[in-house]
């Protein structure tokens, strides 16, 4: 259950909204709030945004407020939304350092930050995470088919509010395997029309001969 007044109050603090009034745009955010706010659960749209994904951001904090992000990713469909309110990833063995699972022990915020390059599109999810232990079900339902990486854990995410930002300043990237992709069909299609031109090639010699 939200606590605060609205979804985006899990961001827009009482600090936060001064400021914004100081420099021209608590108005516009008001107007927001008063249309219900940001949405605190997983639209069908998003679902799919999120599942497309290979890369996403994990912020946590420790007990005394130490911020830490962590980058976690995966083939496409490696983040799963189990529901409206929650998304789930098995958690790949790494660096063993454990910064995230011990931030989470004392502080159950969680911040996702997704980007997709591509899209230039930016999704920003505040909730609560937890770590699954030793659920053999859960993970094997999380874990991505014939993926080369040990899994260690569960993550499971608690939506809370979630924003999606506009493209300004993103930078267009693209995908090494889309390009590759690409390329090859451009090759395919170069290959082809070199052999039609050695085709037309061939019958304009035949015909010169006559």
């Amino acid at each position: 259950m939200n606590a605060h007044t609205f979804t985006s109050d899990v961001a827009f603090t009482p600090t936060v909204k001064a400021i914004q009034a100081r420099k021209g745009s608590r108005q516009s955010y008001a107007r927001v709030e008063e249309r219900g706010g940001w949405q605190d659960v997983i639209t069908p749209d998003l679902a799919a945004f999120i599942e497309l994904q290979t890369s996403a951001f994990l912020s946590t904090a420790n007990g005394d407020g130490q911020p830490y992000i962590q980058h976690r990713g995966g083939p496409a469909g490696f983040l799963k939304v189990l529901d409206e309110r929650t998304i789930g990833f098995a958690d790949f063995s790494g660096n063993r350092q454990f910064i995230t699972q011990g931030n989470l022990a004392d502080n159950p915020r969680a911040f996702l930050f997704l980007i997709d390059y591509m899209l230039r599109q930016r999704i920003k999810i505040w909730g609560t995470a937890r770590v699954v232990e030793n659920d053999a079900e859960l993970m094997a339902r999380l874990m991505p088919q014939d993926y080369k990486a040990r899994p260690e854990q569960v993550i499971l995410l608690t939506v809370s509010a979630w924003d999606a930002n506009c493209p300004q300043h993103i930078p267009q990237r693209f995908e090494a395997a889309d390009v590759a992709a690409v390329l090859g069909e451009r090759d395919r299609r170069i290959q082809q029309l070199e052999q039609q031109i050695m085709q037309l090639e061939a019958a304009s010699k035949g015909t010169d001969k006559e």
